[in-house]
């Protein structure tokens, strides 16, 4: 990765850079309003932008040389130090701009993965980042060294000393990335052992998705009365944070806020964000939280969707909440989606639909059942009602009669104390 050291009395400018080729549905023009958002996020300000519209990709730039060579001038021109693509530069490619302009050029994929590294606070999140990061760099190194060959002469079996040097990055590179597999697997299971224990007392779960900076957080601390960290910021929460929700009648739902999504979002932090996102999978129904005053809402949608279809929780109920309605211009447009709930965590509304409808949903996971309980068997008691589930309980001679909506995970009770 690169390290960029800046001054803050002379900061570093980036030049950005969107690449359109025939054929792409995105608009390149919001994408690199995004790419932006994202570079300002690591802290560096913009100098420049422009859009390389391209017939067919080329090896050696990813653009013709003419135009390489008009990119690296205007981003001279501005006083700009980084060129930053909204597209993945191949190892080769990267390296070819570096010779080509004499500055640091990167990439989407380098931008988000500096983001997740400044953010990730747990010791999964944190392995996630750092395997994420040994991966994108392993087949970057070749070359790295390259200077080295130059200063020395030798035969075609001689290696030189870039060479070498450059082989023993890849190795330790390698032997790097099987550790943090190993331990993020130890992590992953210690994270299953805390999701067994959160069954032992089974409550309903729902997980709040939706892409980055749509206000997820905001939105569990407003339903859970949590304190949780939200900002107006991409990539505010990459942690997943559970807490319990309160439900009218007594009940209690677990709400978990998981990472956000985002357009072109690079594949190998899909794969090593899956633990983090397995709350989606794994929960009984899920909120999709979109920013209704984004005027990408659809675009953001498509996204998060896909990433759900990837892991497999696509076919699950899904609520749709469109948030931070308090931003829309006018109030007619709250007519446009049917189906879905608007909400503002800054004014409240909606949130009273939004608690009423997560009830419902709890509720249709529950069983209403008539069970007695022995007297030598309290600790069922004290589970049905630590789960909130108890609508009422008798004393008898042969027990304790309950009356509950029991969760499916302890549907089982029926079948030993069912009356």
């Amino acid at each position: 990765m690169h390290e960029i050291e800046k001054d803050p009395l002379k900061p570093d400018y980036a030049y950005l850079v969107g690449v359109w080729e025939n054929g792409m549905e995105d608009d390149p023009d919001t994408l690199l309003d995004e790419l932006g958002e994202l570079v300002e996020t690591i802290g560096i300000p913009i100098g420049g932008r422009e859009v390389v519209r391209i017939r067919e990709v080329q090896p050696r730039f990813l653009v013709g040389s003419g135009k390489a060579e008009q990119i690296r001038d205007r981003a001279r021109a501005l006083g700009c130090q980084i060129i930053v693509f909204d597209v993945s530069l191949a190892p080769a490619q990267q390296r070819n701009w570096e010779q080509l302009c004499e500055m640091t050029v990167i990439d989407r994929q380098e931008v988000i993965l500096d983001i997740f590294a400044s953010r990730a606070r747990t010791k999964e999140a944190v392995l996630q980042v750092e395997l994420a990061r040994a991966e994108y760099m392993l087949p970057r190194l070749r070359g790295a060294w390259g200077h080295l060959n130059r200063q020395r002469g030798g035969g075609v079996n001689q290696r030189g000393e870039g060479e070498a040097q450059s082989e023993l990055d890849a190795r330790m590179t390698r032997e790097r990335i099987a550790k943090l597999k190993l331990e993020l697997e130890a992590v992953r299971r210690h994270r299953e052992v805390q999701r067994k224990r959160r069954e032992r007392v089974p409550l309903p779960t729902a997980a709040i998705v939706g892409y980055t900076n749509a206000g997820k957080s905001s939105l569990l601390n407003a339903l859970t009365g949590a304190k949780v960290h939200a900002e107006d910021a991409l990539f505010a929460t990459l942690d997943p944070t559970t807490r319990q929700m309160p439900l009218a009648g007594g009940g209690k739902l677990l709400l978990t806020d998981t990472v956000g999504f985002v357009r072109r979002l690079p594949h190998r932090l899909v794969e090593a964000f899956k633990a983090t996102l397995e709350e989606a999978v794994v929960a009984d129904f899920l909120i999709h939280v979109l920013d209704c005053s984004s005027p990408d809402m659809e675009r953001h949608r498509d996204t998060t969707m896909e990433v759900l279809r990837e892991l497999g929780a696509e076919n699950k109920t899904i609520i749709t909440v469109l948030n931070k309605a308090d931003l829309l211009d006018s109030p007619m447009l709250i007519q446009r989606r049917d189906g879905a709930i608007y909400t503002s965590t800054l004014t409240g509304e909606g949130l009273e639909q939004l608690r009423n409808m997560l009830a419902e949903l709890a509720e249709a996971t529950l069983k209403a059942s008539e069970l007695l309980i022995p007297h030598d068997r309290y600790d069922i008691i004290a589970m049905l009602h630590e789960t909130g589930c108890v609508k009422s309980s008798e004393i008898t001679d042969n027990g304790v009669q309950v009356s509950c909506n029991l969760p499916d995970r302890l549907k089982g009770l029926e079948s030993s104390f069912g009356v």
